[in-house]
């Protein structure tokens, strides 16, 4: 995946949250991705928690395409939706608006899916996850890019037990660790291990795993970036 793209100064980016604290993390990815980028961010945290609850309902969809709807008369030129828990209603949204809407994790799935497709790859793909909302979503949209590609490639999908309910207790750091040591545990027997969220790309680091550890921040930001960017050049979007 391509992270060198630089946005031209003058567009606008729409970002459209769950979590209140990944609008820091993604302007602070802009900034170095795609300087001069004015952003226009949306957090909705009922989004997220409904589709723990409930899983995407209507109103989830409804509420999705409202945001993205307005971040677009905001004059948003891209929108980036950071929640994968949500991606396949930014992907439904996306059909009916007239700006690129980009899953946090489009970009991830489809790197996942090269290397466990490579020559001497095993064809494995393990997809973690802290909640089980965004794990389907996540593992779907692997396998359907494996499909894309044409690639025979299996996908195992499982959720890191006790990490959300470590995390919704304040520890930041014991899910951290939690995180760090599935993976380890999940790379013995992948060639690549994605996180399917983005909040637990701090655990990445803490990983000691013989194979790529996969985060959907970086990949989700080089797309949004390289859609501004076609579209300040006139291009396809």
């Amino acid at each position: 995946m391509d992270r060198g793209v630089t946005a031209a100064p003058g567009g606008t980016a729409g970002l459209l949250h769950t979590v209140p604290a990944l609008a820091a993390r993604f302007d602070a990815d802009l900034d170095a991705a795609a300087p001069g980028v004015r952003r226009v961010h949306v957090v909705d945290g009922w989004l997220l928690a409904t589709a723990v609850a409930a899983g995407v309902t209507p109103e989830v969809e409804a509420a999705v395409l409202a945001h993205v709807r307005h971040l677009a008369d905001a004059g948003a030129d891209a929108v980036l939706v950071t929640c994968s828990s949500i991606g396949e209603a930014a992907e439904a949204a996306g059909a009916r608006v007239a700006v690129p809407v980009l899953r946090v994790d489009a970009a991830m799935a489809g790197e996942a899916v090269r290397l466990a497709a490579a020559p001497g790859a095993r064809g494995r793909v393990a997809v973690l996850a802290t909640l089980a909302s965004t794990l389907g979503p996540t593992g779907r949209l692997v396998e359907r890019a494996a499909l894309d590609a044409g690639a025979d490639v299996a996908v195992d999908a499982r959720v890191v037990e006790g990490a959300a309910a470590v995390r919704d207790a304040g520890d930041g750091d014991r899910a951290d660790d939690l995180v760090a040591r599935a993976v380890a545990q999940a790379a013995a027997d992948a060639d690549a291990v994605v996180l399917a969220q983005a909040s637990m790309a701090g655990a990445a680091a803490r990983a000691h795993a013989s194979v790529p550890v996969l985060t959907s921040p970086p990949g989700g930001v080089a797309a949004l970036a390289g859609a501004l960017v076609r579209g300040a050049d006139g291009g396809p979007r």
